[in-house]
């Protein structure tokens, strides 16, 4: 026997440490303590309201987290972006960022940013993004972009692209393909997409750049002609295009879709967030549902999200600038 001077064995402190340290709690991921509100800064019925629907759905059924859409459309994102970040940095409270609004706008000539993204926003995930398809008038004597591009020279500046409006989406693809190409093309803008695809369709307009998603039925039903996705693969919505991006590298355009908070939110809450949202875009019934409507699970946390902002900015600035354009 040993009294309680006696040297305790070193296997013995061994083995209590291990057990001490197994009894010690394991620090979990943060997560919200109450519902979440996703603010969906445009209509009902688009493509960022279905998906902050779908992503809700998600939350609930992967995690058991309840998630409250909510439309704060206007100002092209900005009214849901703005109250995001008058918000209470406690991840409680999100706001809809896409593409137009985090790395176009801010070097848009024209466009009036209400207040300082970098600085009053934190970029907590990317959720999807979507290829942009080029599309053309049913009669277009051109089936691909070799095609377009001996069509554009021949009509040398008439050959005209569509958009919904100056320095939109559209209006970028369709100067970048001009520019890749090396093709004069004169751009005629409409207010919103909608009235731009009908002309295209009827004819009036010679090609489009736009969300798959949007106009894959119209392919489908003969209404306009694909020439091609903006992507490396081929698009489950619209598996006939081919996949510009594999022979063109720069013509590679993925329409964005992703969440920021208020600025000063803690890395931890900034993490749980964009873990829980990993998780649910990897959910196969989740990305089931996203594919059936055109976007693509992206999953991208926080610092990774904020490369992506950053690095499409310069992109986009160095074709405005090329193009000289402007937004409405």
């Amino acid at each position: 026997m040993t009294d309680a001077s006696s040297p305790v064995p070193r296997r013995a402190l061994l083995a209590a440490g291990l057990l001490a340290g197994a009894s010690r709690p394991v620090h979990a991921a943060w997560a919200p303590s109450q519902p979440v509100r996703l603010l969906i800064g445009f209509p009902p019925g688009g493509a960022v309201d279905i998906l902050m629907r779908i992503v809700a759905e998600g939350m609930q059924r992967v995690r058991g987290l309840t998630a409250v859409p909510e439309v704060r459309s206007g100002a092209y994102g900005f009214i849901a972006a703005q109250t995001a970040a008058r918000a209470a940095p406690d991840g409680h409270t999100l706001a809809s960022a896409i593409m137009g609004t985090m790395s176009v706008a801010p070097v848009m000539p024209g466009v009036l940013v209400p207040f300082d993204l970098d600085r009053e926003l934190t970029p907590v995930s990317n959720l999807a993004g979507t290829p942009m398809a080029l599309v053309a008038r049913p009669d277009a004597p051109f089936s691909d972009i070799e095609g377009l591009a001996a069509y554009a020279r021949q009509r040398d500046g008439a050959a005209t692209y569509a958009s919904g409006g100056n320095g939109s989406i559209n209006h970028l693809g369709g100067a970048l393909i001009a520019s890749v190409t090396g093709v004069r093309m004169t751009h005629v803008p409409y207010r919103g997409g909608a009235p731009a695809v009908l002309d295209v369709s009827a004819g009036r307009v010679d090609i489009m750049v736009a969300n798959v998603a949007e106009v894959a039925g119209q392919i489908r039903g003969g209404q306009l002609k694909g020439i091609g996705i903006t992507a490396t693969q081929r698009s489950e919505m619209a598996p006939d295009l081919a996949p510009l991006a594999a022979r063109i590298p720069q013509l590679e355009i993925t329409n964005w879709f992703g969440l920021v908070g208020p600025a000063g939110l803690p890395a931890e809450i900034r993490d749980g967030l964009a873990g829980i949202f990993d998780a649910v875009l990897r959910d196969p019934q989740t990305a089931a549902t996203l594919r059936q409507r055109g976007l693509e699970p992206l999953p991208e946390a926080g610092p990774a999200f904020e490369a992506r902002i950053r690095r499409d900015r310069e992109r986009w600035r160095q074709v405005i600038e090329a193009n000289a354009i402007r937004g409405d």
